[in-house]
């Protein structure tokens, strides 16, 4: 244990002393959504997603790098509100950053989805309808469960409306 905790040590020591907190270059400028393209923005919405998605085991909005591709991908969708191909991406990424209501009204918008979408706007259906019914909502939670099922019916969506 003693030998473990010496080289823990020496490890630690090791990377404090590497660090260097002098900068000697000057911060890379930032470039604010508004101020890109949406062409650009969706873009850095792609790269950023694929960032977080090394960077995090779990996807949240709240992440560093899952927000900035969320933001990014908000201001394509925004900047180009007749994109499908953008609006498509954000429902996907509020998805899987676990942003429900957000991601139900987007699939929502969208109308027509292919059977990939329409799994990732079920499962946003579902978590709004688990949700609804533990606050006691079943008038919500059935709402949820009927449009997710018209989507594509699941087991998660089934156990619901059994407890309706």
């Amino acid at each position: 244990m003693k030998k473990i905790l010496m080289l823990t040590a020496f490890g630690l020591a090791g990377l404090a002393a590497a660090q260097d907190t002098t900068t000697t270059a000057a911060p890379a400028a930032v470039t604010s959504p508004a101020d890109m393209s949406a062409s650009d923005n969706f873009a850095k919405a792609q790269e950023y997603a694929v960032q977080a998605d090394v960077a995090y085991p779990v996807p949240f909005y709240d992440r560093t790098l899952w927000k900035a591709a969320v933001d990014h991908s908000y201001f394509a969708a925004t900047q180009e509100a007749g994109s499908r191909d953008y609006n498509a991406y954000l429902a996907q990424l509020y998805t899987k950053t676990q942003w429900w209501i957000n991601a139900y009204n987007t699939w929502t918008k969208l109308g027509d989805l292919n059977d990939t979408e329409k799994q990732w706007a079920s499962l946003s259906a579902a978590k709004l309808a688990w949700i609804a019914l533990q606050r006691g909502d079943k008038a919500a939670a059935a709402a949820y469960v009927e449009k997710g099922q018209s989507w594509a019916d699941s087991a998660s969506l089934q156990a619901i409306k059994k407890r309706l």
